[in-house]
C-alpha cells in the first residue's frame, strides 16, 4: 500500500471482488479484478486466444527512473501488433486484464511526494527476446500445490513462442515474470477459440 504525504492512498482495493480500483497515476488504468480459472476464462479467454499467430511488437513496465528498478505493483503491458493485452495481479488470488486502455506514453503522476519517479520502460531482459516473435499459443497456468498453500487457485498468464515460453504470475500482491517451462504443481490450461471447458 502506498501513501502520498499527505496520507492519501495511492493504492487501493474497494468493497466488492471485481469492484476494486487501483490509482497509481497511470493513464487509462481502471483494473477489474476476478478471481479463479472460471471466472478469468470466462472474460478473457477468447480474446487471449486470438493473440495467438500474431507478433509481440513491444512491451511498457514500471520502472524508477533513478535506479532502474521494476515497480511490480504496476501492470505488464504487452503489445501485439497493435492489441495491447494489460495484465496486474493484486493480493493473492486476483487477476486483472484490461485491452488497450492505458497509454503508455502519458506520464504517470501524483508522485512528486515520493523520492523515486516512475515511468514507463521497453527495457527488460526477460521480455526484449521475445520481441519480434510470432505468439503461438496462450494458457492460463493454475497453481494446484500438492499441500497446503495460501496461494492455492492463483493464476498466471503464459504465453508460448517457437524462442521459448513466458508467464506473467502472482508474486503474493504483485507481479512477477517467469521464463522457461513452468513449476510442475502449475496445471496448464491452453486457450483456443475452440477450447471445452474442463
Amino acid at each position: 500500500m502506498l501513501f502520498d504525504s499527505g496520507g492519501y492512498r495511492l493504492a487501493w482495493s474497494g468493497e466488492g471482488l471485481g469492484q476494486s480500483r487501483i490509482v497509481l497515476g497511470i493513464s487509462g488504468f481502471e483494473p477489474t479484478f476476478l478471481v479463479g480459472l472460471k471466472a478469468v476464462r470466462d472474460e478473457h479467454g477468447p480474446g487471449l486466444a486470438a493473440l495467438g499467430g500474431r507478433r509481440l511488437t513491444g512491451f511498457a513496465l514500471v520502472r524508477f527512473v533513478e535506479d532502474g528498478d521494476w515497480y511490480a505493483e504496476c501492470p505488464v503491458v504487452l503489445d501485439f501488433d497493435g492489441i495491447q493485452a494489460e495484465i496486474c495481479h493484486s493480493k493473492f488470488d486476483e487477476l486483472s486484464i484490461s485491452w488497450n486502455t492505458i497509454d503508455t506514453r502519458a506520464a504517470i503522476s501524483g508522485w512528486e511526494w515520493f523520492e523515486l519517479t516512475p515511468a514507463w520502460s521497453s527495457a527488460d531482459e526477460r521480455l526484449e527476446p521475445f520481441v519480434g516473435h510470432e505468439l503461438r499459443e496462450v494458457a492460463l497456468l493454475e497453481w494446484r500445490p500438492s499441500g497446503r498453500d495460501v496461494a492455492a487457485g492463483t493464476l498466471a498468464v503464459e504465453f508460448v513462442f517457437d524462442a521459448g515460453r513466458f508467464h506473467v504470475a502472482n508474486a503474493l500482491d504483485e507481479n512477477s515474470i517467469d521464463l522457461g517451462d513452468t513449476h510442475p504443481e502449475f496445471v496448464r490450461h491452453p486457450l483456443a477459440s475452440d477450447a471445452q471447458p474442463d
